[in-house]
């Protein structure tokens, strides 16, 4: 029995896109290469955003992190953090996204984090200096009422790497509030899902679709 424990363990980060507990190097899905105790920071080489887009957010209202609160403007100056499902607050969940399917990292498409009243699921985006698209298919309770998105790393390496960096992004697509809603409308019980799914009642009752209008 007390090796049930640590194979489950291994089990569960090998699901996770986590190899780097358990061999020295190994390869990200993405195909680029990582080492156990550390993954430089260049993988994820992002642009500075343009001094326009950082103006333009300045007389907006602000966050609790200080960032600017958008309405409808599809490029933005935004805080982002990393996350990986090997964090302790994602264990229960493994590899799934909020929206109920795969979590995903690959050279082309990458899942992220949002507060869905802001970001509703489904909405795609691009990161400046960045070649993948990103896609609103998660969310965390730090989130709610802010404009952050956390970006889905594979491994703690990879999320340490990215750390917390103000970029600029372009909305290729907005996500659904009605689909938002109805996901969230039966996790109500949780403090976080209430607030979002009120606030995208909200919307929704003044005739908001999605974030664009």
């Amino acid at each position: 029995m007390r090796f049930l424990i640590p194979a489950l363990a291994a089990l569960f980060l090998a699901s996770c896109g986590s190899n780097i507990a358990l061999v020295s190097k190994d390869r990200a899905r993405d195909g680029s290469s990582y080492s156990r105790n550390m993954v430089g920071s260049s993988v994820y080489a992002t642009a500075n955003p343009s001094a326009s887009v950082v103006k333009s957010g300045l007389t907006k209202p602000r966050d609790k992190h200080g960032m600017p609160l958008y309405n409808s403007e599809r490029v933005r100056y935004v805080r982002t953090t990393a996350y990986t499902c090997s964090e302790s607050d994602h264990l229960e969940y493994g590899s799934m996204n909020a929206a109920g399917t795969p979590l995903r990292y690959t050279s082309q498409v990458r899942s992220a984090a949002a507060d869905w009243s802001v970001y509703p699921v489904g909405t795609k985006f691009r990161i400046k200096g960045m070649p993948q698209l990103f896609v609103v298919d998660d969310y965390g309770s730090a989130l709610t009422g802010t404009g952050t998105i956390d970006i889905y790393t594979p491994t703690r390496g990879h999320m340490d790497a990215w750390g917390c960096r103000k970029v600029e992004i372009a909305i290729v697509q907005w996500g659904s509030y009605a689909r938002s809603a109805e996901i969230l409308a039966k996790r109500t019980g949780f403090t976080h899902c209430r607030q979002m799914y009120a606030a995208i009642q909200g919307k929704m009752n003044r005739g908001y679709a999605t974030a664009s209008r």
